[in-house]
């Protein structure tokens, strides 16, 4: 299927519509456009006409036998999200197809989120670190420890930074090729931005555009296993145990998405209009790593679950976390 292939069948406009959505949000959807197109023509090819969908029409489109079960997982997640979507725009034959053919973790690791007072104490702990003329992570690790808990990135991202990437007019962090080789802007809060703004003054009076943002002491980048390293002696000074399942670095992406999710079901936002924004801030290339956090959310905070899944049952995965 070529750049000129022309919509056809009666859901087609809502098919056009939901893929100008994703691609706004910044998501590429090649290979999901692909499988649209084939929707499109297996729709008017069976004679379904309005705009609709039914178990036995996204069952039979779904599961083609000569398809690899990566590829019927791949087509779960597309149909089941263009459901939510159809859903969402005031469509009610509309059936969510389950997700049946999702690959099996390896990892069975429970996300940790500190309480208040837990991140209190880490930061304090970090923040009071004696300075050495050894090491520079009393000047590196307050802001960024700070940039992991405040805008959920993973390690590996805030590791490949540069200077030239934060734009202090717009207050914006630009990630290049990230996981699945995306690049993204990350809007920060004010104390951040200020934060970092000071941090380049100081650290970074004789540097170059190019250079780390968080270099080691020699102006390489800094490893992954010595910020797991840091973070593990911050817990302990924090009086927070620490074992082989955690809490881990990047359970501060965790604490990120659950703490956005817990604000703004307390403040009454419609979820079904947020989730595409932390899905997109965060860099999930599908709702199914968001949807995670909302179970979490729900299971970890009981008195606000009734007001979750009144507004967002349909999404929020059964069985727990």
């Amino acid at each position: 299927m070529n750049a000129t292939y022309q919509w056809h069948s009666d859901i087609s406009v809502m098919l056009v519509a939901y893929l100008k959505e994703k691609r706004m949000l910044g998501y590429r959807f090649d290979s999901q456009e692909k499988h649209l197109k084939r929707f499109d023509d297996y729709y008017e090819r069976n004679g379904y006409t309005g705009i609709r969908l039914t178990k036995q029409m996204t069952d039979s489109f779904i599961y083609t036998v000569p398809d690899k079960p990566s590829t019927h997982y791949e087509k779960e997640r597309l149909i089941r999200d263009l459901a939510l979507f159809l859903i969402r725009n005031g469509y009610k034959e509309i059936y969510i197809s389950e997700i049946r053919s999702a690959p099996q973790k390896k990892c069975s690791h429970i996300s940790y989120i500190f309480t208040e007072d837990e991140m209190a104490r880490i930061f304090k702990s970090i923040d009071s670190w004696e300075d050495s003329f050894y090491t520079n992570r009393n000047l590196i690790d307050p802001v960024l420890f700070r940039l992991l808990y405040g805008t959920g990135m993973r390690v590996s991202e805030t590791q490949n930074l540069l200077v030239k990437d934060f734009n202090s007019v717009e207050g914006i962090l630009t990630v290049y090729h990230a996981k699945n080789n995306k690049d993204r802007m990350i809007p920060l809060s004010p104390s951040l931005i200020k934060l970092i703004i000071k941090f380049i003054e100081n650290f970074h009076m004789y540097s170059k555009d190019t250079d780390y943002l968080f270099p080691a002491r020699y102006g390489n980048r800094i490893d992954q296993s010595t910020i797991y390293r840091r973070f593990r002696e911050y817990l302990q000074r924090a009086g927070i145990s620490h074992t082989n399942a955690g809490p881990r670095v990047h359970d501060l992406r965790h604490n990120f998405a659950v703490k956005c999710l817990k604000r703004w079901v307390l403040a009454g936002e419609e979820l079904t209009n947020m989730m595409p924004y932390l899905a997109a801030y965060m860099g999930h290339s599908y709702f199914r790593g968001t949807q995670y956090y909302l179970r979490l959310t729900a299971d970890l905070y009981p008195d606000i679950i009734s007001r979750t899944e009144a507004a967002f049952d349909y999404v929020i995965p059964k069985g727990g976390i």
